[in-house]
């Protein structure tokens, strides 16, 4: 259908430019000719032939030209509006999206703590209804407010009992260092003295010093009991001092 209407849009323009040539051809034909009374009606006709056939043709291209032309800037116009449409729409759509996939997020954390925080699983009288986020957020804080307390707490138990192992540590070495010495000095007639003589001795030893002993203790806590127990040792244990009580047993 393209085809035959550019042949016939040709068609006539070549009709047309032939009839402008022969029009023209006449004129200056006219032109250089001497006036004549009479004109010749061949001529006329001819040249308002040709006159009336290029009008008639320029009418003829102009139909051809606007019934064959597309209508683009309509065809354009459409176009761009429906793409204004469905990008809007999908931009939507994609906030839609990313909207619901945060929020499912944040539902998914409130979750999550409420499950791990104990005070947000106890029932504070409102039976099943749902506790609200500012709750779970609040006892969230407290309880790690709690759980810092507890940390604080068990540094410094643990601090103390490194203290408490190193004071037993330094008796036992001073036990030891006892032992020795009195395993160096040598006990003469240990074997003139019976079973039960040994344990006389011992035992009066041991009630002097524990009479001593009661004195001096507290018990109020396990700090201060280490510290009258070191005093204690300092005190009646010392090599003088246990020399003097068995000079008087």
């Amino acid at each position: 259908m393209d085809d035959s209407g550019s042949f016939v849009d040709q068609s006539l323009a070549t009709a047309f430019d032939a009839d402008i040539m022969e029009a023209v051809s006449e004129e200056l034909k006219m032109e250089q000719q001497p006036p004549q009374p009479q004109h010749s009606p061949t001529g006329n006709s001819r040249f308002s032939f040709s006159r009336s056939g290029s009008t008639g043709s320029v009418h003829a291209i102009s139909c051809s030209s606007a019934s064959s032309a597309p209508n683009t800037d309509d065809e354009d116009s459409d176009t761009a509006t429906r793409n204004a449409i469905m990008y809007k729409d999908r931009r939507r759509e994609a906030h839609t999206h990313a909207e619901q996939k945060r929020r499912d997020a944040i539902k998914k954390g409130y979750d999550e703590l409420q499950s791990i925080v104990p005070t947000c699983q106890q029932s504070d009288g409102l039976g099943s209804q749902k506790l609200s986020k500012a709750t779970v957020l609040q006892r969230s804080i407290d309880y790690i407010h709690y759980l810092v307390q507890q940390k604080k707490k068990q540094e410094e138990d643990l601090d103390s009992l490194r203290k408490e192992v190193m004071a037993l540590k330094i008796m036992k070495a001073n036990y030891e260092h006892i032992v020795k010495a009195h395993q160096s000095t040598p006990l003469q007639g240990q074997n003139q003295l019976s079973d039960e003589v040994k344990f006389q001795v011992f035992q009066q030893i041991m009630d002097t010093l524990f009479q001593s002993f009661n004195l001096s203790i507290s018990v109020a806590s396990f700090a201060e009991l280490s510290g009258c127990v070191f005093n204690w040792l300092e005190e009646y244990c010392k090599p003088q001092a246990s020399r003097d009580l068995f000079i008087l047993i």
